[in-house]
């Protein structure tokens, strides 16, 4: 473990290793970092050889996995490999290694087809030290949770040997999170008179009801205002973090975060998508959230249909669904993006909508996925929302609103993921889209959830997997092609759904057999062409196939009954007749 005078120590090389990034970002000079480099000798990040007239490549693709996992594991952007300097003697003896522009360029090519990512040296720069050339290369961190390998093998340092990066440190890495934490950053300007004092208190209520099992309410109410948020991870090193701002602030102290935004705007639409209302909320979170919810018209629903299955009274939208959705918005907003979040009410459904990537991927991730969810955008705010009992980050938030949804016999939530555009909407529905989708769950209880949410698609014309598609199939619960798919016949029967399944799925085969049978004995001698069976059974194909479509599969029908011997072509080939055998089979 390290000593005082060792972490004085680690925080003055720190502080010089900042100064040197600082410097770095002014287009680098790299002269004066070659002296900051030369002056501390080598380290974990840094690595000095004398390659005066050449070096192994293969041993400095092992350098460069090795400097970038320990500049990724130091919380460094970058670490530095110096060719012609003699480390030992701390003599400079230059190097004459890849010299030329398009020499070194190559080498990065070369370099970047056996490393993680393809990533190579972030610049190799040539510099004149004592009249001799000296090479530097500037090595980037790997990226977070990705461990850098050269050929496959993670390399990492062990003093000044290298060696295979030890898999506490491989574990390490990948368990960060793919961004640094945005509200974990500390706001130096911001004090505890910055924090909404009812906002505090309801903080101290919600955290001793999160911890009554293994944190005494008598301990808790001891703590004084700076120990208590020092314990919710509110405040770190006597600071207040983001976080902190977001959840508990003041409305004013939303300036200790600029430009970052904080703020929900409620909109209520009509019918017509018209908006008739609208209001915006900031911080403090914690409350904010009950007073948008206030705005919504969750209205109590009587006499719903289904009988005993269903209560005799429910409102419109579940409280935890409702919540768990606007505070998932919070949770996971990227506030970089300086954007709202959105939440719009119209009759029969709410909207949400936060702005960055939605981190999970998609939602069969979210719901097949049975533990915690690895990493999150916003870790030290979600951590702050599981203390204060907003938000559960165990990851069955989402699992737990499609259940909800389930249990209402209420459709299931739509999520549209755009990952390009970095937004993720939420649509929660107050009403049923098909009464008979409603009979078919309670009906159904052996259904898992996974295949009531594939049988929602399908209710409301979606694509679904062709293995989800195969399975409903198998069970008897759609039939079609893809990619139309409809409810099966047998569940248009238990749910009394015949008429509209026969209007989807048009008339049985043997059925329009037989009014083609009836068209070609209509026309006699005449005959009729394909086009006139068109006109004819337009109307008895399913409604979402296309006109093209349908008259394929008329064309398709013609030559099979001509094969069976139903019907025939004219002498000149353009008619159809129909022959002896149709005659018999249609008075059948």
């Amino acid at each position: 473990m390290a000593t005082c005078s060792d972490r004085c120590c680690a925080g003055a090389m720190a502080l010089t290793w900042n100064e040197m990034e600082e410097d770095n970002g002014e287009m680098d000079n790299y002269v004066d970092i070659f002296n900051k480099l030369w002056e501390h000798s080598e380290n974990e990040v840094v690595e000095f050889k004398k390659a005066e007239t050449g070096f192994d490549i293969d041993e400095l693709g092992k350098y460069f996995s090795a400097l970038s996992n320990e500049a990724n594991l130091r919380e460094r952007e970058c670490g530095w490999i110096v060719f012609g300097v003699w480390d030992k003697k701390h003599e400079i003896v230059g190097t004459s290694f890849k010299d030329g522009e398009s020499a070194l360029n190559k080498l990065k090519q070369d370099m970047s087809q056996h490393t993680s990512d393809g990533l190579i040296f972030r610049d190799i720069v040539p510099i004149e030290v004592e009249g001799k050339r000296v090479l530097l290369f500037k090595v980037p961190a790997s990226p977070r949770n990705i461990v850098m390998r050269w050929k496959g093998i993670a390399y990492g340092r062990d003093g000044e040997s290298l060696k295979p990066l030890n898999q506490a440190k491989q574990d390490e890495i990948r368990q960060q999170s793919p961004l640094p934490d945005w509200t974990a950053q500390l706001v130096p300007n911001a004090t505890i008179e910055d924090l909404d004092e009812l906002a505090l208190a309801t903080a101290k209520v919600m955290f001793k009801k999160v911890h009554s099992s293994n944190i005494p309410a008598s301990e808790i109410d001891s703590w004084n205002n700076e120990e208590f948020l020092c314990h919710s991870m509110m405040m770190r090193d006597g600071q207040l973090t983001r976080a902190a701002i977001l959840l508990l602030g003041k409305p004013l102290s939303i300036q200790k975060i600029y430009p970052a935004v904080a703020q929900i705007t409620w909109t209520w639409q009509d019918e017509n998508d018209i908006v008739q209302d609208y209001e915006h909320f900031t911080i403090p979170f914690i409350l904010t959230v009950d007073k948008v919810l206030s705005k919504i018209r969750n209205v109590t629903m009587r006499e719903l249909p289904g009988g005993t299955l269903f209560p005799d009274t429910m409102k419109q939208y579940d409280e935890y669904t409702i919540r768990e959705v606007l505070h998932n918005a919070i949770a996971h907003q990227d506030y970089t993006l300086r954007q709202r979040i959105i939440f719009v009410e119209s009759p029969g459904k709410l909207y949400y909508e936060n702005c960055g990537t939605f981190i999970p991927g998609t939602i069969d991730n979210v719901l097949e996925h049975k533990g915690p969810q690895k990493h999150y955008r916003n870790e030290c705010l979600c951590r702050g929302m599981v203390n204060f009992n907003m938000i559960d980050t165990v990851g069955r938030g989402i699992k737990k609103i499609y259940t909800e949804q389930r249990n209402r016999f209420f459709p299931m939530p739509d999520y549209e993921i755009d990952n390009e555009h970095r937004n993720v909407g939420v649509t929660i529905y107050g009403k049923m889209i098909d009464e008979k989708y409603t009979d078919l769950l309670k009906r159904d209880t052996t259904l898992t959830l996974k295949e009531c949410v594939w049988l929602d698609a399908v209710q409301k014309h979606y694509p679904i997997t062709r293995v989800a598609a195969r399975q409903l199939h198998e069970k008897g619960l759609i039939e079609g092609r893809f990619p139309h798919y409809t409810i099966s016949l047998s569940v248009a029967k238990m749910t009394h759904q015949v008429g509209h399944y026969t209007k989807v799925n048009g008339l049985a085969r043997n059925s329009i057999r037989k009014l083609i049978l009836q068209l070609a004995l209509n026309a006699g001698e005449l005959g009729f062409m394909r086009k006139d069976a068109f006109e004819t059974l337009q109307h008895v194909y399913p409604s979402d196939i296309s006109s093209d479509e349908k008259l394929r599969k008329i064309g398709r029908l013609l030559v099979s009954m001509a094969k069976e011997g139903l019907i025939k072509k004219d002498d000149n080939g353009k008619q159809w007749l129909i022959t002896k055998k149709g005659e018999q089979e249609l008075d059948l």
